[in-house]
């Protein structure tokens, strides 16, 4: 059941995260939905986003979409910050965890939906200004990444295009390459303390790399969709669940 479960929905994050952000919102419900406790649920998750993400970035920097100069730099800062998030989710008890889920969980799904307009906003920044708040977003972002995770991508979209100001593709790619580290980083430190089902989330990964494949390529030719009904569907789902439960 808990196959049947996450596998699908494993597949539709993973889709939805290669074109703009916020598969997390689907399949880390998933997880819970299936009945993995907190820790365990964000823990496997990050093992299947973590193998989507790398086919993604993969492709990503194929297309020639990732300034690797500042996404070296990134992804360094992005390992640090998401080890120290991962770290302080392993702090909190998983009761007080599902109460923070019931809170964050909804916020940052109004947020995703809310925030689409990821177009560059005024004039282009200057190269220092524009590396200052990229670093400055992968540290905080990073950090909220390794506690918990959904709405990542979009949040440096949003960040890059409309802060810092590059353009979609570059931020994008570089967007995938800080995602990755960010996952590595909170992977390895939920591995480490036994966080993670590795069956269940290889499966799931392998589903969530189709997903991210055959976005990367809807993205890629300008098909962009996001399946809304669904995601609200799910997220509903995993809200009644979790009152019922607390």
């Amino acid at each position: 059941m808990e196959f049947l479960i996450v596998c699908p929905l494993a597949f539709l994050a993973g889709f939805v995260d290669a074109i703009a952000g916020g598969g997390g919102l689907i399949s880390l419900p998933a997880y819970l939905i299936a009945g993995l406790p907190p820790h365990f649920a964000i823990g496997t998750n990050k093992l299947s986003s973590t193998m989507g993400t790398a086919l993604t970035t993969f492709r990503f920097a194929k297309s020639g979409f990732i300034n690797w100069k500042l996404a070296g730099v990134c992804s360094l800062v992005a390992l640090g910050a998401s080890s120290v998030g991962a770290r302080l989710t392993l702090l909190l008890d998983e009761k007080v965890f599902s109460l923070v889920l019931l809170v964050i969980l909804p916020l940052t799904a109004y947020y995703v939906f809310k925030s689409k307009d990821l177009s560059p906003k005024g004039a282009p920044r200057g190269r220092v200004e524009m590396y200052l708040i990229t670093l400055l977003a992968t540290i905080v972002i990073g950090v909220y990444d390794g506690f918990y995770g959904p709405g990542t991508g979009t949040f440096l979209l949003l960040i890059l295009t409309g802060v810092a100001r590059m353009k979609l593709t570059e931020a994008n790619g570089l967007t995938k390459a800080i995602n990755l580290s960010t996952n590595v980083a909170a992977l390895a430190v939920l591995l480490f303390n036994g966080k993670v089902l590795l069956v269940l989330g290889f499966v799931a990964g392998l589903f969530n790399m189709l997903g991210n494949y055959l976005g990367t390529r809807s993205f890629v030719s300008g098909s962009s969709t996001v399946v809304r009904p669904l995601i609200i569907l799910v997220l509903a789902i995993f809200m009644v669940k979790l009152i019922i439960e607390l």
